[in-house]
C-alpha cells in the first residue's frame, strides 16, 4: 500500500532563512522552491545526499491555512508524505476502512504529483500525505 516515505514537511516562518541553514550549516541542497497560489504558500525541498527529503512550507498570507497552523502550533512539524501507486484506489481502501480524509479525490502536489491527505484523528494524530507521482498516475 505505502511504498515509502515520499518527504517530511515542516512549516517555516521564514523559507529563506530555514533554506540557507538547511544548505550552509547541514549540507543539503535546495530544489524546486516555487510559490503554490492555490495553497498560499512558497516551498522548497531540501535534499540530502542519500535521498532524504524535507518540503519546507511557509505561508504566502496570514489567513491561509499553514498560516493559521503557524500561529496555532509554531514552526515544526507539519506532515508526513507517503509515496503511493493508485492513489484512487487507495483512498477508497481507506475509506472503506474507516479512515476519515480530508481530500475524497487527489489534487495536484507541488512537484506535478498528485496527492491527498488523511485526517489526524484517523492516523492517531498525525497529518499524513498519500503522494502519487506523475509519471506513475494511472
Amino acid at each position: 500500500m505505502l511504498k515509502k516515505i515520499a518527504h517530511v514537511a515542516l512549516v517555516v516562518k521564514n523559507l529563506d532563512r530555514a533554506c540557507a541553514f538547511y544548505r550552509d550549516v547541514l549540507g543539503a541542497r535546495i530544489e524546486g522552491r516555487r510559490l503554490v497560489p492555490s495553497q498560499k504558500a512558497e516551498v522548497a525541498f531540501v535534499v540530502f545526499d542519500e535521498g532524504t527529503r524535507l518540503e519546507l512550507l511557509a505561508p504566502t498570507e496570514e489567513d491561509s491555512v499553514l498560516g493559521k497552523f503557524l500561529r496555532k502550533h509554531g514552526p515544526g512539524l507539519h506532515h508526513i508524505s507517503f509515496e503511493v501507486d493508485r492513489i484512487e484506489q487507495r483512498l477508497e481502501y481507506l475509506t472503506d476502512h474507516g479512515v476519515k480524509v480530508i481530500d475524497q479525490t487527489p489534487r495536484p502536489g507541488a512537484e506535478d504529483d498528485r496527492i491527498a491527505f488523511l485526517h489526524p484523528s484517523s492516523t492517531l494524530g498525525a497529518l499524513i500525505e498519500l503522494s502519487e507521482p506523475r509519471s506513475k498516475a494511472h
